[in-house]
């Protein structure tokens, strides 16, 4: 299993069913060393299953701590997880303030 850090659309359930064909059980966890920053989505697939035109995203800062969950996705679940992140985000391993070690989606290069 792989573990992802989600801090935005990938915990709402109709993402999780879409996108996964399940709804995740996730722990809660802290990520340091980035900041949220939004940006607009045009994806017609992303939008369709997120319905919001408007994502979060990471890029890295020194801001408060960002609180999450961290899903234990098969890799099959976690190449479903970059397509729907799509070109605006890439995926990056970070520490988590527990100790483990995560996927994370931060904003891609412009």
């Amino acid at each position: 299993m792989e573990p992802l850090f989600s801090y935005g659309t990938l915990q709402l359930e109709q993402v999780q069913r879409r996108q996964f064909g399940r709804l995740l059980d996730g722990t809660d966890d802290v990520l340091h060393g980035y900041v949220i920053t939004e940006i607009q989505i045009r994806d017609p697939a992303v939008l369709d299953a997120s319905g919001i035109e408007t994502h979060l995203a990471l890029v890295p800062g020194d801001g408060p701590p960002i609180a999450g969950k961290v899903f234990q996705l098969t890799p099959k679940e976690l190449e479903a997880a970059d397509v729907y992140e799509s070109e605006n985000y890439v995926r990056v391993r970070v520490p988590l303030a527990s100790g483990t070690h995560a996927w994370v989606y931060v904003k891609a290069e412009a």
